[in-house]
């Protein structure tokens, strides 16, 4: 072998070594620029090209990021033992604390903000439509964001789930078993629908029993005690239901494409911890829908699901890592795209085939946007935080698939 060709290969990054230093980095710009007060807000800058922050978008997802912020920590202290790793789980869990803690009655926030922020007045225009209350938390004005929808519930507990079922350490169990228990409660109290301080509903649970007992298993998880006969009941019908309410969802495989994640996250809290061979069955039939649907859609992060759902798989495995790989190459600004008159249509805003990882509209967690879809984004200035890459690149270094 020549010492150029030799020099040249020394030089070529292997595939997981680009992927490590993207997470790194990622993960340093998230705890950065992403967490100004604690929970995941994303910044807008002054200009395309600015590093200079100069108000703050999002928040009225801060909930559900969080939670799979949680989930990615947890699965990077689990792959690497990283005292930083234990750190943030408790800091984490903590700020999500606040989330609940600021509403006054368990009712789980979008978003929160000290009153006093600098970034408060942008926030509040962005979410008027979702409400803007006042409150006191630890003892100062504080704002939160209302108008909580079932997606907000679901990520705001799939990641202190996915936390409560990895770390055995008593102090922060007996945390989360506090945090998930208010909340379940509330939900409980208000038979399963969302009511804000004014007493308007924003949102209800009564359609979907599989989210309801995907978050009574949660529920079970963590406090068996409280959970286990609510969440027995709900499934003693329930289990079979799962099953055509998937169906259902799945006949357009296009439009309200978030709608796939919230599937994703309710299957994989409710699925993992099932102990019934005969309900974990039906399970499994709805959750075999859902991914027939979606398994030719090019998603990391849905095949991290599928992997510990189904087990190894290797040519899911090995696109998995292609799919991280492009998510590298994609800006973590939100310009713009327009495919339309470039790559075939099979419809208004679709193309016909998944467009390439790289390609696809620039948003806060591309997994949960359809693949299909031809243009969107803004103007550069809104950065992501990345939490679509942290999180399943994480679930691969633990399930070895990195």
């Amino acid at each position: 072998m020549s010492k150029r060709f030799a020099l040249a290969r020394s030089r070529i990054r292997r595939p997981e070594e680009i992927l490590e230093q993207t997470a790194d980095e990622v993960r340093a710009r998230l705890l950065q620029r992403h967490l100004p007060h604690g929970t995941i807000l994303d910044p807008i800058f002054e200009a395309p090209d600015s590093e200079v922050v100069a108000a703050y978008s999002r928040g009225g997802d801060s909930a559900i990021w969080t939670g799979h912020f949680l989930a990615a920590e947890t699965y990077r202290f689990v792959a690497t033992g990283s005292a930083d790793a234990w750190y943030a789980i408790i800091r984490c869990i903590g700020e999500m604390r606040k989330l609940v803690d600021v509403t006054g009655t368990n009712l789980l926030a979008r978003g929160w903000l000290p009153a006093d922020s600098p970034w408060a007045a942008s926030v509040a225009v962005e979410e008027e439509g979702n409400g803007i209350y006042s409150a006191m938390l630890d003892g100062a004005p504080a704002v939160w964001i209302g108008n909580t929808s079932r997606d907000q519930y679901l990520g705001f507990l799939f990641g202190l789930s996915v936390a409560f079922e990895w770390i055995y350490d008593e102090g922060i169990r007996a945390d989360i078993r506090d945090l998930v228990t208010r909340t379940i409660e509330f939900l409980l109290d208000k038979d399963w629908a969302v009511r804000m301080p004014d007493g308007s509903i924003s949102t209800v649970f009564w359609h979907r029993v599989d989210q309801r007992l995907a978050i009574l298993q949660v529920g079970r998880q963590v406090n068996d005690a409280r959970f286990s006969k609510p969440y027995r009941n709900e499934r003693l019908l329930g289990s079979a239901q799962t099953i055509p309410v998937i169906g259902l969802e799945v006949l357009d495989d296009h439009s309200s494409y978030f709608k796939f994640n919230l599937i994703a996250i309710a299957m994989f809290s409710l699925i993992r911890s099932e102990l019934s061979d005969t309900h974990r069955g039906r399970y499994m039939t709805a959750y075999k829908v859902y991914r027939r649907t979606v398994d030719d859609h090019g998603n990391a992060h849905f095949n991290m699901i599928d992997r510990v759902l189904q087990g190894p798989d290797e040519r899911r495995d090995a696109e998995t890592v292609e799919l991280l790989l492009a998510w590298v190459r994609r800006p973590s600004r939100d310009f713009s795209i327009d495919w339309r008159g470039v790559v075939p249509e099979c419809g208004e805003d679709r193309a016909c085939d998944p467009l390439p990882v790289e390609d696809r509209v620039r948003t806060d967690f591309v997994w949960q946007r359809s693949p299909f879809q031809l243009h969107g984004g803004g103007d550069g200035y809104i950065e992501t935080a990345g939490v679509d890459f942290l999180l399943p690149y994480w679930m691969a270094r633990v399930y070895r698939i990195i």
